[in-house]
């Protein structure tokens, strides 16, 4: 049976090169799923023990379906991007109701599910089922561009259509997901995006990036736009015992860390004063009077995410009286300092709890 040059000699390359990562022991299409979600977005280093953690928690596909959302929220915290572990949660629960737990094995179905995209639905069928479908992701569309010398910017239609079209015509029909899995790692490992490892490549004589000297010109892309500047101001209101925190659920339609804990909040335009910020009309609302001392916490804290630049202050504020918030409308809530740890955070908030409380720092020990 032929097969093409780039494809056997890549997959030879993997056959030797390619590292032990404990997804790769499996064609298990829940534990597949969750490491391809996970990567997303994560590094491999770092992806492993979120693996891990994950099944622990959620070893099958009804465990997830069946959890609360607040408690897939919390598995996940610290790798970003929540949506992903919302949508998963509803993919299983989709998965539970129409298929009776077990994984969808068609491609259609495997797609139509809640957060899987193109290539996770590729990566999914050719992995678990061996079936001939691409998963091109950022590494495969680097590879595919320096070999076939494609210099249209591969985030736009035209370019993503070019790079799909040599996938699909590259993947053999026997072991679909070994050229799959070969092609992301060669990406990931050899023919990264600075520094890649050209004059011992086995693909060297195939590759047109590497005839023309314009390796580190490709893939192109389109400029990437300036973050936007947000100023956060935290509040971190105790009362006089210090047993208590005020917490605040962010709401289904907050823009970033939807479902999410983190403190009350009042968001400025630009760096706030004390004087200022007792000024607000939320701090009005929620403090008013009812407060002994205001003292900033911590120096700004910058936080980046993928469009946008948190500028973010922690204000410790003494308040004389206990709030009694109403989560119903404000989705503040009160609790005592040792139950913090068991509410989800952004990786943000996290990092303030465990260096300024030794009590939510020994539950994350």
């Amino acid at each position: 049976m032929f097969m093409n040059p780039i494809v056997k000699k890549l997959i030879g390359w993997y056959e030797k090169e390619k590292r032990d990562l404990p997804w790769r022991r499996t064609s298990d299409p829940y534990k597949i799923w969750v490491s391809e979600v996970i990567l997303q977005q994560t590094r491999v280093s770092q992806g492993i023990n979120y693996f891990y953690n994950f099944l622990e928690a959620f070893p099958d596909v009804e465990a997830l379906a069946q959890a609360e959302e607040t408690d897939v929220l919390k598995v996940w915290q610290g790798l970003g991007y929540y949506s992903r572990a919302r949508n998963m949660h509803r993919a299983a629960k989709t998965i539970v109701q129409n298929f009776g737990g077990k994984f969808p094995s068609d491609y259609k179905n495997i797609s139509a599910l809640k957060g899987i995209g193109e290539y996770t639905a590729g990566a999914i069928a050719s992995f678990s089922f061996g079936m001939p479908y691409t998963a091109v992701d950022g590494n495969v569309k680097r590879v595919l561009a320096r070999l076939f010398g494609i210099h249209d910017q591969i985030d736009t239609s035209t370019g993503d259509k070019k790079i799909k079209k040599i996938a699909q015509e590259l993947i053999p029909g026997e072991n679909p997901g070994t050229f799959n899995q070969a092609l992301i790692e060669f990406g990931a490992v050899w023919c990264t995006p600075k520094n890649p490892k050209c004059e011992t490549c086995p693909l060297q004589q195939h590759c047109l990036a590497f005839a023309n000297k314009n390796v580190d010109q490709l893939p192109a892309k389109k400029p990437k736009k300036k973050p936007r500047d947000r100023f956060l101001n935290y509040l971190v209101i105790q009362n006089s015992d210090h047993r208590h925190l005020y917490l605040r659920k962010r709401s289904n339609n907050a823009d970033i860390w939807k479902n999410l804990y983190d403190f009350p909040l009042i968001e400025s335009e630009r760096p706030l004063s004390p004087e200022e910020l007792i000024n607000t009309r939320e701090w009005r609302k929620l403090i008013g009077e009812n407060y002994r001392s205001l003292n900033r916490k911590s120096d700004k804290k910058k936080h980046q995410l993928s469009h946008q630049t948190l500028h973010t202050y922690f204000w410790e504020v003494n308040i004389d009286n206990l709030l009694e918030p109403d989560s119903s409308v404000n989705g503040i809530i009160k609790d005592e300092k040792r139950n913090v740890h068991q509410y989800p955070f952004p990786r943000l908030i996290d990092a303030f709890l465990q260096e300024n409380f030794a009590e939510y720092e020994k539950k994350n020990e």
